[in-house]
């Protein structure tokens, strides 16, 4: 198998996306460390791992400390010996409007998104420099890259996620390492209460496939459908692949653009006040990015009771101000 031999942590890898990654990785053969911070989730993931003929092991430990990483790392050398891959998918949501959202809100996203991916990746790279080799994958979202109504803490880290992986490429590229980012779009406990999403969640849920809208229109699948992906990038296949976004769901495979200036225009001596106030639209005003996603209409026999046509939701999943204290995992 193509990942025989080799070893990988996946962070927030008890459930849900994490749980599909680490699974795929063991199908083809890598060692697993699975972490989570419930200690009943993380064994349930394991067992399971292990009933398919996987190999893995548990840290049960919250991510974004110093601390967690090292204990990660040191995990996979004194189970299996080595480190190849480092997947950070570990999350939490404070969703609350800007003049809502608490220091703690902030913070507490910031530290286990941001921070834990920075803390993970900054020590297997210790491991990986030494032998030369090493993929690290970091877990993006869409709201990193156009933004989100209500999640200015999540849209800050996943965005800063990306910025880190192409800096890293940059500094490891002559180590053998790659660094890329993946941007997942599939069903997850934060989409399973959005009605736009009903139909698709359930026929999941009855195991069955997903409305073509959903797979190809929205690219919008199942975990299971992203952790193709992730083990593509942990393979040696993927050598030649650094410092990219790669966007993932249902039917629909994607290659995120850098930013890049979409105009440009000069002024001999620079541009005052008076002349961006004459100019500005005239030049630009046409050419403004859009913000958020816009998602199409469902299609009328897609569409749960209570969204009528003229209620169809706002750009984006809706972010209700849940209660802070509630803990939602997400990509």
């Amino acid at each position: 198998m193509s990942l025989d031999g080799k070893a990988a942590i996946v962070t927030g890898s008890g459930r849900g996306l994490g749980l599909a990654y680490a699974r795929e990785l063991a199908r083809l053969g890598a060692s697993v460390v699975v972490n989570d911070v419930d200690q009943s989730v993380a064994d349930e993931a394991v067992a399971g791992i292990r009933s398919a003929g996987g190999t893995a092991v548990a840290v049960v430990a919250p991510v974004g400390p110093t601390g967690t990483a090292e204990e990660l790392v040191a995990a996979a050398l004194e189970n299996f010996g080595r480190l190849d891959v480092m997947v950070t998918n570990a999350g939490v949501l404070r969703d609350k409007t800007l003049w809502k959202m608490t220091d703690e809100d902030f913070d507490t996203v910031i530290n286990v998104h941001l921070r834990g991916t920075f803390t993970c990746v900054r020590e297997a790279v210790g491991v990986f420099r030494v032998q030369g080799s090493g993929r690290i994958i970091c877990i993006g979202s869409p709201t990193g890259q156009r933004g989100n109504f209500g999640q200015t803490n999540y849209a800050a880290a996943k965005a800063g996620i990306v910025g880190m992986v192409r800096t890293w490429a940059l500094e490891l590229r002559k180590a053998g390492i790659t660094a890329n980012a993946v941007i997942p779009v599939a069903a997850t406990a934060m989409t399973e209460t959005v009605p736009y999403f009903r139909s698709a969640v359930e026929a999941a849920a009855r195991g069955e496939a997903m409305p073509d809208f959903f797979r190809r229109d929205l690219g919008f699948g199942t975990a299971d459908d992203v952790a193709g992906l992730v083990a593509f990038l942990a393979s040696d296949a993927a050598a030649g692949i650094t410092g990219q976004a790669v966007g993932i769901g249902g039917d629909r495979l994607q290659l995120w653009s850098h930013p890049e200036a979409v105009a440009t225009e000069y002024s001999s001596g620079g541009w005052s006040y008076e002349e961006l106030t004459a100019r500005f639209g005239d030049l630009f005003g046409g050419r403004l990015q859009s913000v958020g996603e816009t998602f199409p209409p469902l299609p009328e026999e897609l569409r749960p009771e209570e969204l009528q046509p003229e209620a169809e939701p706002a750009p984006g999943p809706p972010a209700a101000d849940p209660d802070p204290r509630a803990k939602r995992r997400t990509a």
